[in-house]
C-alpha cells in the first residue's frame, strides 16, 4: 500500500485514542509513507510494538510496523483525536502542551466535540471529521475494516484553508473524503442515524442486519427517529446531507405512519445484509467499557429538556444502555417491545 498523499509531503502525525478507528486510520496513513505514532491503551500498544499492527477486512490484509506511545510527548504536525466523547476533555488537556499551532482533527460521534476541544485548545485549526466507515477492534494489535464508506470533514475553526485541503489529501486514499460547508449540520444528521442504529444494537446485542429483520425493533427505531426529528424541527436545527444518505427521502419515510415506516425501513438501510457490522456503542459494551450513549440519544433528551418537550423514547434508550453497562445482559425484541410500550400518540 505504499504511495504518496497527493504530494502533501511527509507529516508527523499523532493518533490519540488509537482504538479500532484510530488504529485503522493511523495504520493506513503509515502505509502511505506518513510518520505516524499511535497513542492508546497499554495492551494494544504493547501488541503493536511486538508484532506490528495487523489490519484485515475490505481494505486488504497486511501488517504494519508503526510507532506507538502511551502519551503524547512530542509536537506533531497534525493530531487526530479518536478518543470517545466522554474522554475528549481529558485528552485535550493531555495534548495541550504539544498542540499549540497544530491542526487537530476531531473524530468523535455526536455534536459536542467542537465546543469541548475549542474550549481547551482554542480555535486554531480544528477540523471535524465524520466517519461513516466501520472498524472492529478484534484483539490487541488487530483491527478489521468492515466497510469502505465515505469520510466527511469540515472546518470547525481557523482560517487556514490549506489545513483542510491537506487533511482531505491525507484521508482520501483511505475512503472517499468530502469537505462539508455545514459540518455541524452534518454532525446532527449523523447523530440522527446513530440514535437508531447505535441505540438498538446496544440494547439488543444484535447487528444492524439482524435487528432490521424484526418488525418490533424496526417500529422502535422509527419512533426513536420520529421523536428526534420532532425535537430538531422544534429547535430549528438544520440537517446537512451526508454522502449516500438521501436526507429528504429519509425524512419523508420517517414521517409516514409508524407501521408503514417500520415496514419500509428494512429496505432503506443499505448495509442491512451485513450481519458483521456493529456500532461502536455495542463494541464498547462487548469490551466491558462505558458507552457514548449520553452523547448520542442523550443529546435528544437534553434538547427535549431545553425545549420543555418530553423525549421518552430516547430517554428509555439511555436508561437501558446504562443498565446494560452494569448488567451485561441484553434485551430481547419482546422485552424491548414491552419497555417501549408508551401511550404514544402517533401521527
Amino acid at each position: 500500500m505504499q504511495g504518496n498523499m497527493n504530494n502533501i509531503g511527509k507529516k508527523k502525525i499523532a493518533v490519540m485514542g488509537a482504538g479500532a478507528v484510530g488504529s485503522l486510520i493511523g495504520g493506513i496513513l503509515a502505509c502511505h509513507g506518513q510518520d505516524v505514532t499511535l497513542i492508546g491503551r497499554k495492551d494494544h500498544i504493547t501488541a503493536v510494538q511486538s508484532n506490528g499492527l495487523f489490519i484485515d477486512g475490505v481494505l486488504g490484509e497486511y501488517t504494519i510496523a508503526i510507532k506507538t506511545a502511551e502519551q503524547l510527548a512530542f509536537k506533531p504536525d497534525i493530531i487526530f483525536l479518536a478518543v470517545k466523547t466522554q474522554d475528549l476533555e481529558s485528552a485535550c488537556r493531555d495534548i495541550k502542551p504539544n498542540a499549540a499551532g497544530v491542526p487537530v482533527v476531531l473524530m468523535q460521534n455526536g455534536v459536542r466535540s467542537i465546543d469541548i476541544a475549542s474550549g481547551i485548545l482554542g480555535k486554531h485549526d480544528i477540523v471535524s471529521c465524520i466517519l461513516l466507515l466501520n472498524a472492529r477492534f478484534v484483539t490487541p494489535g488487530t483491527v478489521t475494516c468492515m466497510n469502505k464508506e465515505p469520510i466527511i470533514i469540515g472546518k470547525a475553526s481557523g482560517e487556514n484553508k490549506k489545513v483542510i485541503d491537506d487533511i482531505r489529501s491525507l484521508l482520501n486514499p483511505i475512503c472517499d473524503t468530502t469537505i462539508s460547508d455545514d459540518i455541524r449540520g452534518a454532525q446532527w444528521t449523523k447523530l440522527l442515524i446513530n440514535a437508531m442504529a447505535n441505540g438498538i444494537d446496544a440494547m439488543t446485542g444484535l447487528s444492524l442486519g439482524e435487528y432490521m429483520q424484526d418488525r418490533r425493533l424496526r417500529r422502535i427505531g422509527v419512533m426513536i427517529l420520529k421523536e428526534a426529528l420532532m425535537l430538531l424541527d422544534k429547535a430549528g436545527i438544520g440537517l446537512a446531507r451526508l454522502p449516500g444518505i438521501p436526507l429528504s427521502a429519509f425524512k419523508a419515510l420517517i414521517s409516514l405512519p409508524t407501521p408503514v415506516a417500520a415496514f419500509l425501513l428494512q429496505f432503506a438501510i443499505p448495509s442491512k445484509g451485513n450481519k458483521k457490522v456493529v456500532t461502536s456503542t455495542l463494541q464498547s459494551l462487548q469490551k466491558g467499557n462505558k458507552t457514548e450513549i449520553d452523547y448520542l440519544n442523550g443529546e435528544f433528551v437534553t434538547l427535549g429538556k431545553k425545549l420543555g418537550v418530553p423525549a421518552p423514547y430516547n430517554a428509555t434508550v439511555v436508561k437501558l444502555v446504562h443498565e446494560i453497562e452494569q448488567t451485561r445482559v441484553f434485551y430481547s425484541a419482546a422485552e424491548l417491545d414491552r419497555q417501549f410500550n408508551f401511550n404514544w400518540r402517533e401521527k
